[in-house]
């Protein structure tokens, strides 16, 4: 027995979504360079089109049965997961407090990003066969925003 149904996997993923709009919506204020607010506001509407993506597919979930070695093992993990990469307020705060510059933004940015493409590679096994393309295509445009990120932190050292 699982300590949780599949579609709250996808609620996590949800708030994970949630989290980066908001992180990109506070960069945008944070920063006055054209370039990185062009960026964070393409990035908070990425977050959004992702976040309707899950809310859509928590409907169409099918019962899923990981192979466990103890019963709600895999579950256990991606909400072991998923509570290291969604904060609660107070800590999102503290987050948001500790960036000083566009260098520690970008990088809070680049390792959500890495997060958010392990924790999607991981509920892909929680979906039927075709609605793993919709997953891998969110992953894809993860890895793309990690690129473009990576990219504009070396331009700007």
């Amino acid at each position: 027995m699982s300590l949780f149904e599949p579609s709250e996997v996808f609620q996590f993923a949800i708030r994970i979504e949630e989290n980066g709009e908001k992180f990109y919506r506070q960069m945008v204020q944070k920063f006055d360079e054209p370039k990185i607010k062009e960026l964070f506001s393409f990035l908070v509407d990425e977050e959004i089109k992702h976040k309707k993506i899950y809310e859509e597919m928590v409907s169409k979930i099918e019962k899923y049965e990981p192979f466990e070695t103890f019963p709600g093992e895999y579950f256990a993990y991606l909400r072991a997961y998923a509570d290291k990469i969604i904060f609660t307020q107070e800590e999102f705060d503290e987050e948001i407090a500790r960036i000083k510059d566009i260098n520690a933004a970008l990088d809070y940015a680049i390792n959500a990003e890495l997060d958010s493409i392990l924790y999607y590679q991981e509920i892909k096994n929680l979906v039927s066969e075709n609605q793993r393309s919709t997953i891998d295509k969110i992953i894809e445009e993860e890895r793309r925003h990690f690129v473009k990120l990576s990219e504009i932190k070396r331009t700007i050292k």
